[in-house]
């Protein structure tokens, strides 16, 4: 979707008049004192109900334009707009959430058609040129708002300019223009992608562990067969086999095979010129300009700074581990000049770990049934911030599945602090990853009166219902840690205005709480970024929240994995004890083996999306050659000819520009790990930290005020005139310090 002000924005849905806000005063809360329609939207009873829901949205949103046109004082044209906001926003996330998980096709399609005629009314408010005015006034005349109104006040004129209604009316026609054809291209793009996800079939099917065979589908053919008789004559046999759908969650250790006219291939080309055009009008040099700019890093010289010498620093224990990784596969193969290849890589790895380590997944996964990951979650939040989680019910027509959980985050001193519904298992029809979507943004109503977030956790646990008898493995379990980061973002987030709410923040910034929780399970670089790609709306607000969001996410990641944590909630299914500190140990060891190498596949992916979205025209020519020669420079592998996994890379759509932030999210959350919390991580004393000088705040403060704040100095430092995260911390973390050297400047 193009337009500055209203941008709607994937997992957060919101849009650049921001969607989520709340601050931290004992006042009266405001909530849904009666439930009556789906998400405690009374309009929502059933399915048609959302032709009124957008209907009024509109009619109020209309009543608040006029308001604001009438010359209002600085303090309310950012409250208005602020409530523009809360009220689009309502609709474009349960609309979301309902498209993604309901049942009912009748609601699905109702809530499709409410999120396009929305959307429709977004651009309307994106190119309102009275509201523009009304905000550069405010602007000018903000001197006595607060602090976070004025960062308010400012974001939403720049907002308004970076979709270009400053510019010449013909050029703010082609803004458009390129806008909505940079939505076609990702959404054709990711039809591609499932349409045609691309097969392997392999003969014989013992090649296919056991425990592998849920993931593929049974295949025969005929094989020709010479029989012993005189005549000679040919017989057939069939030959089972398995075909493998080569899509990210299926299996990541088959290369994603694309014939040279794969079909993205052009799309993508089209896309980096829309983007190149697009970026050019709006006065930048390329598109990585235009979107890293409103970042922390700046500008794309400091973020290939940073990934050039993340390259460097890591090369020395990627090799090593590439050459280890080799001999093993020669022993196994018996052959001394067997040369390791990409699509080997995973599988050796996988062989090596579980020869070191002796781990069985099923021993593993008997700690971590589903009931007993929910309480862990518990025991975080009672242990950090003192609060609890209790279930509540739900009322009639407010749940959309009979599964579906509702619990409120209470405090004992300040009351509620908002709602969670928990939506955990599969079902046909359901989007098939993990993800948290806002459904109702907290805000300062009044000086007495405060509206509390509600936010849901989809996840797609298989197999029973019963939470006690659902075991979830290790990828599980760090999912479930990673998107309840960026939920109990929302929850304790307390900002006046849903501008700023939450992970509404710079892309750079946005991920490092999750990433800090997720810290106490398995880290898994190849998560899936959000793990859900809803349709492209408007890139720069991605990146308004993802950084946060990062940060969030890595930050609650460390909790996943430290012992100390563990043993508060991971007990045996059978026997209740609680899980032996070796086996930990164990996970961790395994986790640490190739840990280089996964770095650096990120850090090659991020040169890849910093460099197709760079100056044009591209460096060696076409878009695989690009892929080529930074493959060679900054992997242990060569290309192989004729595969293009960038066509499947569906980050390059909603991040274009922006996959760099999850390395710098990882520096961030390394820090705040090791310099807070690895000392006592469960201590009241480090909760009360992260949620008053972090969590709360959202995006509402500076990021780089926020960190120092938190850590003080030396979490990062200035490069050109942009922040580049401190990445010692993640040295020693990674054990990369003999190898490479902490004095490390860019």
């Amino acid at each position: 979707m193009n337009g500055a002000m209203w941008r709607v924005v994937s997992r957060a849905s919101s849009l650049i008049f921001h969607s989520k806000k709340r601050n931290a005063l004992s006042v009266t809360v405001r909530t849904f004192s009666a439930p009556t329609g789906l998400y405690g939207f009374p309009h929502l009873k059933t399915a048609k109900g959302f032709q009124s829901f957008v209907d009024e949205a509109i009619q109020r949103s209309g009543e608040l334009i006029s308001y604001i046109c009438a010359k209002q004082p600085a303090s309310e044209v950012m409250r208005a707009m602020d409530e523009i906001s809360d009220t689009v926003c309502s609709v474009v996330d349960s609309a979301e959430l309902c498209r993604h998980t309901h049942p009912d096709r009748e609601f699905v399609e109702e809530a499709s058609k409410a999120s396009m005629r929305i959307n429709e009314y977004l651009h309307y408010l994106n190119t309102n040129h009275d509201l523009y005015d009304a905000i550069k006034k405010a602007e000018q005349e903000c001197n006595m708002l607060s602090e976070e109104a004025k960062r308010g006040v400012r974001n939403l004129r720049a907002d308004f300019e970076r979709g270009g209604i400053n510019l010449c009316s013909g050029k703010l026609d082609q803004v458009n223009k390129l806008n909505i054809e940079i939505a076609q291209l990702c959404r054709e793009y990711n039809e591609n992608i499932v349409m045609d996800p691309g097969i392997v079939d392999i003969y014989p099917s013992s090649r296919i562990p056991r425990n592998l065979h849920y993931l593929v589908k049974p295949i025969h053919r005929s094989v020709s067969l010479i029989t012993k008789d005189l005549s000679g004559s040919r017989g057939t046999l069939k030959e089972k086999g398995f075909r493998i759908t080569t899509d990210p969650q299926t299996v990541s250790s088959v290369l994603q095979f694309s014939s040279d006219d794969e079909a993205n291939v052009d799309v993508l080309k089209r896309l980096i010129s829309a983007r190149h055009e697009l970026a050019q009008i709006m006065g930048c040099s390329s598109y990585t300009e235009f979107s890293i700019k409103p970042n922390m890093a700046l500008s794309p010289k400091v973020v290939m700074s940073f990934l050039l010498e993340m390259s460097k620093m890591v090369k020395p224990k990627t090799r090593e581990e590439h050459r280890l990784l080799t001999k093993f596969k020669r022993e196994k193969c018996g052959q001394s000049d067997e040369d390791l290849r990409p699509w080997d890589e995973t599988y050796y790895m996988t062989m090596m770990k579980s020869s070191a380590y002796k781990l069985d997944a099923s021993v593993v996964g008997s700690y971590f049934s589903l009931s007993n990951c929910i309480e862990g979650l518990k025991v975080l939040v009672q242990s950090l911030f003192g609060a609890t989680f209790h279930s509540i019910p739900l009322a009639p027509n407010e749940s959309w599945d009979p599964h579906v959980l509702k619990l409120s985050l209470h405090h004992p001193e300040e009351g509620d602090l908002g709602y969670l519904y928990l939506d955990l298992y599969s079902r046909k029809g359901k989007y098939p990853g993990c993800a948290h979507f806002a459904i109702k943004g907290g805000r300062r109503i009044s000086p007495t009166e405060y509206q509390l977030p509600i936010v849901a956790l989809v996840c797609n646990f298989p197999g029973s219902q019963n939470p006690s008898a659902v075991r979830l493995n290790h990828w599980e379990v760090e999912t479930l840690f990673h998107e309840f980061g960026h939920a109990l973002h929302s929850l304790l987030s307390r900002t006046d205005y849903q501008h700023f709410s939450g992970t509404r923040a710079v892309l750079d910034f946005a991920e490092i709480p999750s990433n800090l929780f997720e810290y106490s399970l398995i880290f898994n670089w190849d998560l899936q970024l959000e793990c859900q790609h809803p349709p492209v709306q408007d890139e720069k607000d991605v990146f308004r929240m993802v950084m946060w969001h990062i940060i969030s996410c890595r930050a609650l990641g460390y909790y996943a994995w430290d012992y100390r944590v563990l043993r508060k909630f991971a007990r045996h299914c059978s026997t209740g004890e609680e899980i032996p500190q070796k086996l930990v140990e164990s996970m961790q060891g395994a986790r640490d083996m190739f840990a280089a190498t996964e770095l650096q596949r990120q850090i090659f992916y991020a040169l890849v999306d910093q460099t197709l979205f760079g100056e044009q025209p591209l460096p060696h020519g076409d878009i695989s050659s690009v892929v080529a020669e930074l493959k060679r420079e900054h992997t242990n592998y060569g290309h192989v000819k004729g595969t293009h996994w960038e066509t499947r890379f569906s980050h390059l759509l909603n991040y274009g520009a922006g996959y760099y932030s999850y390395l710098y999210a990882k520096c961030f959350a390394a820090t705040i790990w090791k310099k807070l919390c690895e000392e006592d991580p469960l201590s009241s004393t480090t909760g009360f930290a992260l949620r008053t000088k972090f969590l709360q705040h959202g995006g509402a403060r500076e990021p780089d005020a926020l960190l120092n704040d938190l850590m003080g100095d030396g979490i990062y430092r200035y490069h050109d005139g942009g922040i580049v995260p401190d990445i010692s911390c993640l040295c020693d973390e990674m054990k990369l310090v003999e190898e490479y050297p902490l004095q490390v400047h860019l």
